[in-house]
């Protein structure tokens, strides 16, 4: 079935046209319902009726409402006396923790005269507390699908006797992984011809429908304006915009649009945490809804939001599905979301119950990638604006604690540190060469004895080289380096470097070297080999016809009457050698001419 309503968002059914129980009608009167709106009319009829129902609808359009509605119906008809340890006898599976807290709290509301022992299971609080709760029994059991099976695998509660299955944001459960865990709950329980089952979701997707036709017994398929996904009363409007750009231009639009309640999402809770941290430095008191915060701050700050105490609320999509709290006005995508049904379902935190919002895109080149898809699925093109450069707002940096001055006490004195050496004043090296005339002696005139200071900082090597001088008929010089003994250093200014004298001896003059003949590159060299003189013991007495005689048998040869050694080129014992052997090489390159050897005078 397809249902398009008119223009206000409540349909021409009312409350009391329903055949309702009094303690049910009783509940909706005390929330305040008259009418109901059109996922409403369409569906209670047919689940009062007792069937099944897979319905899709906007966000923000009672879904929930309508759901308890049939389930408070149905433990209204036949109530059933409290025990321990009762089984639940009707359960609601939510995605999220959130959802599972909003569908607790509408609950309460609606069921205040039918009084059902109401039980919520979530991941974050006390794992004991939930299981006592279950221990001792409940009607309406809700829960998210992890904590379902743990507390039904420990025997803590069963799901054999839910007469009332509800399956809310079934595309969420896709999304989110817990199609698996779903699975499992489902084949606990009853099976589809003997409970009442519904499924509820923003979108009927293939896989949900799938689903559907699965564990539902011949489902009844609802769409609400199906060709319209997202609210009429929104207004949308994308700002294309760097990354850079990014935070300055939402300081503008916060200072612009100043509405009572904001809702800022974000794609990661890293961006999440430096957003709030941004928004606190500028004056603004803000909250964020992400994974790692635990469930008790979370509750806290949710609760906070709606009671108009924090004015602006960053979440991821953690907090974009199921949440209704009255008043939001604007909601800003400072991250396009990658999926288009998380865009949705994130504007649709706002124009709830027929109230006017604005939506507010920021489109930068990170996430920019996922506006056609957006556009694809909602079926219209987004409003571009384009910011004018009064809207862009300077950011402070993160600001720096001031260290306050700590005056010290005054720090005495120390005492200089003695120096080795004077050399220390200079932090290079300096090198001075003193000669010191070492004794007057006749027959050695030219005997000195050089002293080789090194001066460097802490160090103060002395280096004595004796150098002594040749004949005048062998002019090179010889130095010897002797160990000098260990003694006290003198200071710099003792030694006084002493000139000598004595004329230094002349080196004799290197004569030129005899220039040779350059090397023919091809010669033709004659050699002539003597043949030695072979001693006695050397002699080899062989007969050179045997040798031929016992070849040619032996491998059936045919030899020349003179041997196989009387050839011209090749010797036989015994036979002299050629006088001359005229041989023919090719020399590679010259010679190296020699060195001409010094002259000795």
């Amino acid at each position: 079935m397809t249902f398009s309503p008119p223009g206000d968002h409540l349909s021409d059914v009312f409350f009391s046209d329903l055949p309702l129980p009094h303690s049910v009608r009783a509940g909706i009167a005390a929330c305040g319902f008259v009418r109901a709106t059109p996922i409403q009319a369409a569906t209670l009829p047919i689940l009062l009726a007792g069937r099944d129902v897979a319905a899709q609808a906007q966000t923000g359009t009672g879904k929930t409402a309508a759901f308890l509605v049939s389930v408070f119906t149905r433990l209204a008809k036949k109530p059933r006396p409290h025990r321990h340890g009762d089984k639940p006898r009707a359960l609601v599976v939510a995605p999220t923790r959130e959802l599972a807290v909003q569908i607790q709290e509408d609950a309460r509301g609606l069921g205040h005269f039918v009084k059902p022992r109401i039980v919520t299971v979530y991941g974050g609080i006390d794992y004991g507390k939930q299981r006592d709760q279950l221990r001792a029994g409940c009607d309406l059991l809700i829960g998210t699908p992890g904590r379902l099976l743990d507390y039904e695998q420990q025997g803590a509660t069963g799901f054999g006797e839910v007469e009332s299955l509800v399956v809310d944001e079934a595309d969420r459960l896709f999304d989110l992984g817990f199609i698996v865990d779903l699975r499992r709950i489902l084949r606990r329980c009853p099976p589809p011809s003997k409970r009442h089952s519904m499924l509820f979701s923003a979108t009927l997707s293939y896989r949900v429908m799938e689903l559907a036709y699965e564990h539902l017994n011949d489902a009844v398929k609802i769409e609400i304006r199906p060709e319209q996904i997202t609210a009429d009363r929104v207004t949308q409007v994308l700002y294309h915009v760097g990354q850079h750009e990014k935070m300055s231009l939402l300081l503008g639009i916060l200072a612009k649009e100043a509405g009572a309640r904001t809702m800022l999402f974000v794609n990661t809770k890293r961006f999440a945490e430096r957003l709030v941290n941004t928004l606190e430095r500028h004056g603004y008191k803000i909250g964020a809804l992400t994974g790692d915060i635990p469930q008790a701050k979370r509750l806290r700050i949710l609760q906070d939001f709606k009671n108009g105490t924090l004015p602006l609320l960053v979440a991821t999509d953690v907090a974009s599905r199921g949440l209704h709290i009255d008043g939001v006005s604007h909601v800003v995508n400072v991250d396009l979301p990658q999926d288009p049904e998380d865009y949705v379902h994130r504007i649709g935190r706002t124009a709830r119950a027929g109230q006017s919002g604005k939506a507010i895109s920021l489109a930068d080149e990170d996430f920019v990638f996922s506006l056609a898809a957006i556009e694809r699925l909602i079926g219209m093109k987004i409003q571009v604006e384009h910011p004018d450069h009064s809207l862009f707002m300077r950011v402070d940096g993160p600001r720096r604690a001031a260290v306050p001055h700590v005056e010290r006490p005054p720090v005495a004195a120390r005492p200089p540190v003695p120096t080795k050496s004077p050399a220390i004043e200079k932090p290079h090296v300096v090198e001075k060469l003193h000669v010191v005339e070492k004794a007057p002696a006749t027959e050695k005139p030219h005997d000195l004895e050089m002293t080789r200071v090194v001066e460097q900082p802490h160090v103060v090597e002395q280096r004595h080289v004796v150098e002594k001088t040749t004949p005048v008929e062998r002019p090179h010089l010889v130095e010897k380096l002797a160990v000098p003994e260990k003694r006290r250093p003198e200071p710099a200014t003792a030694t006084i470097p002493v000139k000598a004298s004595v004329p230094e001896p002349r080196p004799a003059p290197i004569p030129a070297p005899i220039p040779l003949p350059e090397p023919d590159l091809e010669e033709e060299i004659e050699v002539k080999l003597v043949p030695d003189e072979p001693e006695d013991d050397l002699v080899l007495d062989v007969d050179a016809h045997a040798v031929d005689f016992w070849t040619r048998e032996a491998f059936g040869l045919d030899l020349p009457e003179g041997g196989v050694w009387s050839g011209p080129s090749l010797p036989i014992l015994g036979a002299p050698l050629p006088t001359a052997v005229r041989k023919r090489r090719r020399r590679r390159g010259g010679r190296k001419p020699q060195a001409a050897a010094p002259l000795l005078t």
